[in-house]
């Protein structure tokens, strides 16, 4: 339960929806950000002193005034529509158990966020990268579970969460699957290649524990998705001198060399685990803007009109 005071109504529903997510196995990760999102809604509501307004007295209007102040606050457009989406989910929850009449949530207007083509490196930097790991040149207490680690963030596309999340029975070694759990725990079977598969069969050589999680820390126990990203960024930042190369990256780097290799998009988003083909269609902007840069750069044509531009003309 929170930590807030259990005599407010509004706080009291946000427990029960936080509770619900429980129930139905929600990773710590969306826990965790729901109810940072729920409670700052209804901090929101609640002037010094005052408990804020029962969930059934929330209307349209307070909510525009409520996203009005995140924009107040500099917040983007991405953040201010995961806080909505929140709001929603809950007001979901409530109108699903009769608290309130109406979602007025979902009457409120979603902020259009900007359209932004992910940032990936080129197969020859993630190559240098996962290669780098692979040399052992930095001394590091756990070589062969990092170089798995990179082996499936590039090699099988996985979020953090799943990569974390991955216990030792969700390996079929004979066929080269995994038993992957995805967002709201979809489970869904991602095939490895030979080079993971090789890093597995040395990594479990030397892990000495009878922990089922897959990927250990220094202490035995699973390791946190927190500790996986400095992994990465720790490698990243000695072998390719980017410390800004996160986990996600790697995600991405795996759909987009996938797609530039001739992959079927509706199979790049299957190996994802995407619910619509739209949040896999992003990576052919990224492939349409690499082959922007080699028209701009080959192409006779396209040289002329970079020069005529150059000159003003």
């Amino acid at each position: 339960m929170s930590t807030y005071s259990l005599m407010s109504e509004l706080r009291r529903a946000i427990d029960r929806y936080l509770d619900s997510l429980r129930q139905a196995n929600a990773s710590p990760h969306t826990l965790r950000n729901y109810a940072t999102d729920l409670f700052q809604f209804a901090d929101y509501f609640s002037p010094p002193g005052t408990d804020p307004p029962p969930p059934s007295r929330i209307d349209s209007l307070q909510l525009r005034e409520w996203l009005g102040g995140l924009y107040q606050r500099g917040l983007d457009a991405i953040s201010i529509r995961r806080k909505l989406a929140a709001v929603r989910s809950l007001f979901k929850f409530l109108l699903r158990e009769g608290t309130v009449a109406t979602n007025a949530a979902r009457l409120v207007r979603t902020p259009k966020g900007a359209k932004r083509v992910p940032s990936v490196p080129t197969a020859e930097q993630t190559n240098i990268l996962v290669e780098g790991v692979a040399a052992d040149t930095l001394d590091r207490p756990h070589p062969e579970r990092d170089l798995l680690l990179f082996e499936l963030l590039y090699g099988c596309g996985l979020r953090i969460s799943e990569l974390v999340g991955l216990d030792l029975k969700d390996f079929d070694t004979t066929e080269r699957w995994i038993l992957v759990r995805g967002k709201g725990r979809k489970e869904r079977q991602t095939p490895y290649g030979s080079k993971a598969a090789i890093a597995l069969e040395r990594y479990l050589a030397v892990r000495a524990s009878a922990e089922q999680a897959l990927f250990l820390n220094h202490h035995g126990a699973r390791l946190t998705d927190r500790g996986a990203r400095g992994i990465v960024k720790l490698y990243a930042g000695l072998l390719t001198g980017d410390s800004s190369l996160h986990p996600h990256s790697l995600r991405h780097a795996y759909a987009t060399h996938l797609l530039a290799d001739g992959a079927d998009l509706r199979a790049i988003q299957e190996l994802l685990g995407h619910a619509r083909l739209s949040t896999t269609q992003k990576y052919t902007q990224v492939s349409l803007t690499d082959l922007m840069a080699v028209y701009d750069r080959a192409h006779p044509k396209a040289k002329k009109n970079a020069t005529r531009a150059a000159r003003g003309k």
